[in-house]
């Protein structure tokens, strides 16, 4: 088979194509099909081919491929297509719908979006939706396709697929709700012709839904229609089948929704509130039948039904549409043995506990108090393991993910309960009675979700009531230290997932150790003995971790053990997180030693994983052992981005000789730099390695600040040298945090220059390839991070060196790329160099610079100004805008008459119309935004006015 489109294919060849993608036995047979049809639905040829085939319908995959392609050529390669192709185009998709009706149901969904998609572009197609009723409506053998195309018209409007643009949107959105009665007529026909047709009901159920979505029905109308109580009485019905179950219930919330704002549509929302009162009786059917569908079909709109009405559920609490029996009804779901039936509503506490907070009502807070107790009893069972479970609680299973999402609510919730009487209560429970290990197991989980907010220092502080109440507990709470020295007295013989839970507990409550430093030696033998033991090693290093960050400074006294627990860490059963975890905990500890003694201990330290990476080095690459380092570099990195100690000026940095090589090599054995540089050589071709050895290099430097000035020329050359032949983009990042430290020492700025030039000739070669900037976002943001530094620490170095205009060059064509991190830092960089010509802050030589930045913007402006609004109409998404404003505004601020001409320019050469033949943008509109950027007086209206006007091109 052919794998490029050179000219227009056979039918026949097609044939094969999909005959291969869809029966070769052969995986790399299907692969090659797959890549060859994928290129021919690329192709201009796609349109007449996919009519070809769906003409011929010789069978169910050929015409699925042909209607996918033709939907897919519609939404992206519309304007491929002349004009006054566009209603003979139409006209064959309905013919096509039509005699396809009954292959498949597939097709006709992909026949339908395309359908939809074209009556959204097409301008010159007037009236669409009644077009279609009057063709179609009253002919029982193709309702079905038209409620198809009826369901997937509104989803379509705002489809992400389709760049209609705000103001054909508007047109449509206008378009569809005048016609929008005539679609409830049509939808009243279907169900009193097909009461027994079952999948005529669901397609009306989920087309009402569609319409509901957009909001573009009549609520009032909507009220006291016929279907509304057809949906209910379907809901209410015991044997109503599974299918049309859930698309009554998908169609319930879908009116919800809709209604969000409750004062506009009282009529609806009323009937909508007393109508899903009613499922109460049906909810309990269906658990007694153990119809597990259905159970989660009616915990859906009960939680839909809370979310709608939770302003009238705060503000007037058991009055009318606040009435709290929206609440029972939730904890009535909650009260289902199945965990997967109260997920459902957690998001509706969450934001029920933020309008609390944000209230901070204590009146309030106490209506509201029992029904959050009641919540929080029904969580702790449900968090409990089941009685015959053996081992430690899995955190990574569906089970373990729910109990996080369980201590996470818990922990939002508590200050509506408070939380010191909450602890209270459920430690009596373990005291007072003699549990099975689950639930002993499931409360120690519950408390150690709550247990920092009992503690006012480490609280969340949600209540200010709550803090105030808590001021005699201030010093100590007499229950954490009875539950402290409870749990460390634990004998060994209690399930093992109760000592694991007890350790997570432990670790929760640093706050109170720190402050009652006699617990310290009995939990950190607690401690110990489950680090020793495999399947409690990782969370009692979690738990020393938390204890080393809170009790820096009592911890010090235990500085050896600390390291002697560093020298054994691989002989514990740790992953790698928590083995980093416990030397992060060690290096804050050792931040606070005497500065006398940081350089001796921190040698200790790295000796281990310096000997290690040492002894990698050394061995026979052919012994078939791991000669992977990344584990060691990674325990040295976070030593060093966490040894932080108190350096006087004058001092000299305790880290500094353990980092570079001294002339008394027998004092440092673990001198960091010659075995640093040997593990970059040898793994130079290794991205993963390179990029840890980096990261490390990275937190060293930080960590001696300019100490490492002796570091600078040979870790600069080895870069560059490595560079030229594998471009890690980590090299790049790197080069920018040396710049962020020497840049403004005078005597390193030709070097760092020089650096900078090295870098970027086989960085803009590897960006000069094909979809460059697309392929390598990481080696874009990391440049732009560079060349920021060099903006920020020496601009006018970089302002007279022959690279910039390539500089910003690559800037301007960056500007177009979608990811997130790239985009920021091209944007970040634009913006901060524009801005040196604008501030007169912290130099000198700033008519300089403001020189220097008017030629950039005489050579560039226009072209950047003009990108940019491209780049925004057509390229980025939304959320990178505030970013692009800046740059915007700078611009603007530096010149804004020549900025009104550059912008005005840039506006004149956007498109202003769609390929459909609608409105994309009015002259009126461009004006008004032109007068709104260049009138703005704060860089947050050029943001609104930039998001405002590029929907008009979305």
């Amino acid at each position: 088979m052919q794998r490029t489109m050179e000219g227009k294919p056979g039918l026949q060849t097609v044939y094969q194509a999909v005959q291969a993608l869809y029966h070769d036995p052969d995986p790399s047979g299907k692969e090659r099909a797959s890549l060859w049809l994928g290129e021919l639905q690329r192709s201009v040829y796609a349109w007449e081919i996919s009519d070809q085939l769906l003409q011929i319908h010789q069978d169910v995959e050929s015409c699925y491929f042909a209607a996918q392609t033709m939907k897919m050529k519609i939404q992206t390669s519309f304007y491929e297509l002349p004009a006054d192709s566009h209603s003979s185009l139409r006209d064959s998709l309905l013919s096509h719908i039509q005699n396809l009706k009954d292959m498949s149901p597939v097709i006709v969904t992909q026949l339908a979006l395309a359908i939809a998609d074209l009556a959204l572009q097409m301008a010159s197609w007037k009236g669409c939706v009644q077009t279609l009723v009057e063709s179609y409506g009253n002919d029982p053998a193709s309702l079905s396709f038209l409620l198809e195309i009826l369901t997937v018209l509104p989803e379509e409007v705002h489809s992400r697929s389709l760049r209609i643009g705000a103001n054909r949107r508007s047109e449509i959105i206008e378009d569809l709700a005048y016609y929008s009665s005539t679609v409830v007529s049509l939808l009243m026909n279907c169900v009193e012709k097909a009461m027994d047709n079952e999948k005529m009901l669901i397609k009306t159920f989920k087309c009402l839904g569609s319409w509901f979505n957009l909001g573009v029905l009549d609520s009032n109308f909507m009220a006291n229609n016929r279907l509304l109580m057809l949906l209910f009485q379907v809901l209410q019905q015991d044997q109503t089948s599974s299918n049309l179950h859930e698309a009554a219930s998908d169609c319930v919330c879908s009116a919800l929704y809709a209604i969000e704002n409750v004062e506009t549509h009282i009529n609806l929302g009323t009937q909508l509130f007393q109508g899903v009162l009613t499922l109460e009786v049906a909810y309990h059917m269906a658990v007694a039948r153990e119809d597990m569908d259905k159970v989660l079909n009616y915990c859906r709109m009960f939680t839909e039904l809370c979310e709608t009405f939770l302003e009238k559920i705060v503000s007037t609490p058991g009055h009318d549409l606040g009435n709290l029996r929206t609440l029972e009804l939730l904890l009535i779901c909650a009260g289902h043995p199945q965990y997967e039936v109260v997920e459902i509503s957690f998001n509706f506490w969450y934001r029920l506990g933020e309008h609390l907070y944000k209230i901070n009502d204590a009146v309030l807070n106490s209506i509201f108090k029992p029904y959050i107790q009641r919540l929080l009893h029904a969580l702790a069972r449900h968090c409990q393991l089941e009685p015959d479970h053996e081992g430690v609680p899995e955190e990574t299973d569906d089970f373990g993910e729910f109990r996080m999402r369980v201590s996470d609510l818990v922990k939002d919730l508590i200050f509506l309960v408070g939380s010191i009487e909450c602890f209270s209560q459920l430690y009596s429970t373990l005291k007072d009675g003699n549990p099975p290990w689950e639930v002993t197991e499931a409360v120690l989980f519950i408390m150690a979700s709550i247990a920092k907010s009992v503690d006012p220092t480490g609280s969340r502080g949600k209540s200010p009531q709550r803090n105030i109440s808590q001021k005699s507990d201030r010093e100590n709470n007499p229950t954490l230290l009875e539950v402290l020295d409870a749990v460390v007295r634990l004998p060994e013989s209690v399930h093992i997932a109760v000592r694991y839970t007890s350790i997570e507990l432990v670790g929760e409550m640093s706050e109170a150790i720190d402050r009652n430093p006699q617990f310290l030696d009995p939990v950190l033998s607690y401690l110990m003995k489950g680090l020793c033991q495999t399947t409690l090693a990782t969370p009692s290093a979690k738990a020393i971790q938390n204890i080393c960050c809170v009790c820096r400074d009592h911890m010090a006294h235990h500085f050896n053990g600390l390291l002697e627990i560093a020298r054994s860490l691989d002989s514990f059963s740790l992953p790698p997180e928590a083995s980093v975890g416990l030397l992060k905990g060690t290096a804050l500890v050792l931040a606070r030693l005497p500065l006398d003694k940081i350089s001796e201990c921190l040698s200790e330290l790295c000796a281990v994983q310096v000997e290690a990476l040492k002894k990698l080095l050394s061995q026979d690459p052919n012994n078939g052992l791991s000669s992977d380092p990344t584990l060691f570099l990674d325990r040295l990195a976070v030593i060093f981005r966490h040894t932080i100690p108190s350096v006087e000026n004058g001092q000299t940095h305790p880290c500094q000789k353990v980092i570079q090589e001294v002339s008394n090599q027998k004092q440092f054995q673990s001198q960091i730099w010659p075995v640093m540089s040997e593990t970059l050589n040898k793994h130079r071709a290794d991205n993963r390695v390179v990029e840890r050895c980096c990261r490390c290099l990275r937190f060293a430097v930080r960590c001696v600040g300019k100490g490492s000035a002796a570091l600078l020329q040979p870790l600069v050359t080895q870069m560059v040298n490595v560079y030229q032949i594998h471009q890690h983009s980590c090299f790049l990042y790197l080069g920018s945090i040396l710049v962020d430290e020497y840049g403004m020492e005078e005597g390193c700025q030709q070097g760092l220059l020089e650096m900078l030039q090295a870098l970027c000739v086989p960085t803009f070669q590897l960006l000069e390839q094909q979809n460059g900037l697309r392929n390598h976002p990481d080696t874009v943001d990391d440049l732009f991070r560079l060349f920021t530094r060099f903006v920020q620490r020496c601009p006018i170095v970089l302002l007279r060196s022959q690279v910039l205009g390539h500089v910003l060059q690559w800037a301007i064509a960056s500007t177009t790329l979608d990811h997130r991190d790239a985009n920021c830092s091209v944007m970040k960089f634009l913006r901060d160099l524009i801005h040196t010509g604008i501030s007169n802050d912290h130099e000198e030589n700033f008519e300089v610079r403001k020189d220097l930045i008017q030629q950039v913007m005489n050579q560039f402006g226009q072209q950047l100004v003009s990108q940019i609004l491209h780049a925004c109409c057509f390229c980025l998404p939304p959320y990178t805008l505030p970013d692009v404003a800046e740059v915007v505004w700078e611009m603007m601020i530096f010149d804004r008459p020549m900025f009104c001409r550059w912008l005005e320019t840039a506006l004149k050469g956007l498109p202003k119309e769609t390929s459909g033949g609608a409105i994309t943008v009015t002259h009126k509109q461009l004006t008004d935004f032109h007068k709104q950027v260049t009138s703005a007086e704060e860089c947050k209206q050029v943001c609104w006015a930039l998001r405002d006007f590029t929907r008009l091109f979305r």
